[in-house]
């Protein structure tokens, strides 16, 4: 790969291999990247003699169109969520072959053309696509015969949108039943869409002990401990909600998470000095299972990634600041199925809290509803039906 970086590109699995597995993401958020590193450590541990190479597509593509692709995303998201709330509407109902549709498919081909060359040199016998892009990319070069491999798409939500949906393709991974009934209800053969859940780290499926975990953070595992997580860049107001929910009565602790965000880390610590064995303040971390199991309560945005992590461990949640579009379609399924309550505001994530601190036998149904619905398999699945083809 002498072409790029080495930090563009991560390799597992031993030179001896029978099958190499091309990964492709895109840095638009970190749960597309995160699905992928789900499944190079899948592979790493259950299937040692694939090679599995991870490429995330920004890191081929000219830095203006990364800032607008991908940095711009997560600031519009964050600064004007109704307005990107009305884009993927649009884009889930535009037809495919409109102008702007083909303008901005245009721009993309004309910005990705590393991809071809760098696939080339990887040489892959499968590539898995995280995030929409590359499918789009390599589902047009498939259709004019430039591109012959298995190309499977792994979508990373409990939805399922319209710029996911391409022909000719090997298969399709869904979250869950009704997300794979909608593909098909899209032009997705059925035969040709499974049901694994959303690919997580194999860590959140193995036994983890609470007091063990609680004494790594400082906590005391007998008693409730709310979960609180702002996403890998922090985004939110994560300490003005500690700030409301260390006001309400209860033995309870909160464990705040801050992700890479070192100003609110600085803000949080500042606040824990105010509450002294009560608000444990956490930067980023790789081992958030370990945070997860000594938990009663996650309160989260509804990331597709997050709350798969959550359902695995059997964690209930009550959402917050859900994105439109995709976060909302991510609460609601959780709130249908039980795993989950929604939070408008800080008043009613105080209320729903203090409800479920009082109602323990609540919180353990949530737990069970979310335990049910959790696939920490995902990442084999997938891999296991990739490896042997639908």
């Amino acid at each position: 790969m002498q072409n790029y970086r080495q930090s563009d590109i991560t390799m597992t699995g031993t030179t001896g291999k029978r099958q190499k597995i091309a990964i492709l993401s895109v840095s638009a958020g970190a749960g597309h990247v995160r699905a992928a590193q789900a499944l190079q450590a899948a592979a790493e541990k259950w299937y040692p003699h694939l090679e599995t190479v991870h490429v995330d597509l920004m890191a081929l593509v000219p830095k203006l169109f990364k800032t607008i692709y991908a940095d711009t995303y997560i600031k519009v998201v964050e600064r004007h969520p109704a307005f990107w709330g009305y884009l993927y509407d649009k884009t889930d109902r535009d037809k495919v072959d409109s102008a702007l549709s083909r303008l901005r498919s245009a721009i993309e081909r004309l910005n990705t053309r590393k991809l071809k060359r760098v696939l080339a040199e990887i040489a892959p016998d499968h590539v898995i696509c995280t995030h929409f892009l590359p499918a789009q990319l390599l589902a047009r070069q498939i259709r004019k015969g430039e591109f012959k491999q298995p190309v499977w798409v792994q979508v990373t939500d409990f939805d399922v949108h319209a710029l996911w949906i391409h022909e000719g393709l090997s298969g399709y991974f869904a979250a869950h039943d009704e997300v794979a009934w909608r593909m098909v209800e899209r032009g997705i053969p059925a035969a040709g869409v499974r049901v694994t859940g959303i690919p997580i780290m194999p860590a959140f499926g193995e036994k983890q002990d609470r007091a063990a975990c609680a004494a790594e953070l400082g906590l005391d595992p007998d008693r409730k401990t709310l979960l609180m997580m702002s996403g890998g860049t922090g985004v939110g107001s994560i300490h003005l909600l500690a700030e409301r929910l260390l006001k309400l009565e209860g033995d309870f602790q909160i464990v705040a998470m801050a992700g890479k965000n070192e100003r609110l880390l600085a803000d949080l610590r500042a606040m824990a000095r105010q509450y002294p064995g009560r608000l444990f303040p956490l930067g980023f971390t790789r081992v958030i299972e370990r945070a997860m199991t000594v938990s009663d309560l996650a309160i989260t945005k509804p990331g597709g990634l997050t709350t798969s992590e959550c359902l695995a461990m059997g964690l209930p949640m009550i959402v917050v600041s859900p994105i439109p579009g995709q976060e909302e379609r991510n609460a609601d399924f959780l709130l249908e199925n039980g795993a989950a309550m929604k939070a408008c505001d800080a008043g009613a994530l105080a209320w729903r809290v203090a409800m479920l601190l009082q109602e323990p036998e609540r919180l353990a149904r949530m737990g069970k509803k979310a335990l049910g619905l959790g696939r920490p398999d995902a990442a084999r699945q997938v891999l296991e039906i990739v490896q042997g083809g639908l």
